[in-house]
């Protein structure tokens, strides 16, 4: 298998290139081969380049406000060179709806600041490989949906009183969890259940919570196919996890933790989705 080569290209006027240093660096950390063509070039400059190195892909980086004139030029560049196999990604400071903008032009992928750059590196991977018809890697599917919402609280009896009689949903069951050191409580509407959290102990995990927090929203859990799956792709990419191994949840289905500071300080829960039963 041939390495991966990656031109890695600053158009426009930007001044600096710490992060594309960066991300250089990660790519030639994951095996790539990199070449960095310096600041302020043109597109004809960055596709004569690419077209010259022999590359896979190219990784354009803006932080000057012109993405939306200069990605879409190289892309024109490359069609009317033949060379629209070569793969482009971007990234840099671009609002959502300017990426949502690009990738329908035909960017491959847009990383904003925040993304690792492990996340870069294996996504750069995958697509080149699958590109060139070495392997087949069916990307992620979106999650089925949002399975359950977990709310810590003192006292299910008290709790449940609020949904029961102002949105009337009623508590269809209660498990106990001694493992967990939690008992739960499901309140389900429509494919969503509202599961109420409370500790069966003073030191379990949801007793910390709510000494720490008070009551409040403890995670959000989202259906997906395969757990073990889900896990082991993010963490390629990365993603820090709570658990790298599926354990069972409340109803008996896999479900494992992601490290909260990966999604703005919110517990993000994957669910094994069996018709949508909660964890």
């Amino acid at each position: 298998m041939d390495k991966i080569r990656v031109l890695m290209a600053k158009p426009g006027l930007d001044g600096h290139d710490r992060g594309v240093l960066v991300i250089s660096q990660a790519l030639r950390d994951a095996g790539m081969e990199v070449i960095y063509t310096g600041l302020r070039q043109s597109p004809k400059q960055i596709v004569t380049a690419a077209i010259q190195e022999d590359v896979d892909a190219v990784g354009l980086s803006s932080l000057s406000g012109a993405h939306n004139v200069l990605f879409p030029e190289v892309l024109k560049l490359l069609r009317e060179a033949g060379a629209e196999d070569i793969l482009v990604f971007g990234g840099g400071v671009i609002p959502a709806e300017d990426i949502k903008l690009l990738e329908k032009q035909g960017i491959k992928k847009i990383f904003t600041p925040g993304t690792s750059t492990k996340t870069v590196a294996t996504y750069i991977e995958r697509a080149v490989l699958e590109a060139r018809g070495e392997v087949k890697i069916t990307a992620a599917a979106k999650p089925q949906g949002i399975d359950h919402i977990g709310i810590a609280v003192n006292s299910i009896d008290s709790a449940a009183v609020f949904y029961r009689n102002h949105f009337q949903l009623e508590v269809e069951t209660v498990v106990e969890l001694p493992s967990q050191q939690v008992k739960v409580a499901f309140l389900p509407l429509g494919n969503v259940t509202i599961e109420l959290l409370e500790p069966l102990t003073g030191d379990g995990v949801i007793a910390k919570f709510l000494e720490k927090n008070g009551e409040g929203l403890h995670h959000i859990a989202f259906a997906v196919d395969d757990v073990q799956q889900r896990l082991d792709q993010l963490k390629r990419e990365g993603v820090q996890l709570i658990d790298e191994v599926p354990k069972k949840g409340a109803r008996g289905n896999n479900i494992a933790f992601l490290h909260p500071k990966q999604a703005s300080r919110v517990l993000v829960e994957l669910c094994e989705s069996h018709d949508t039963e909660g964890g």
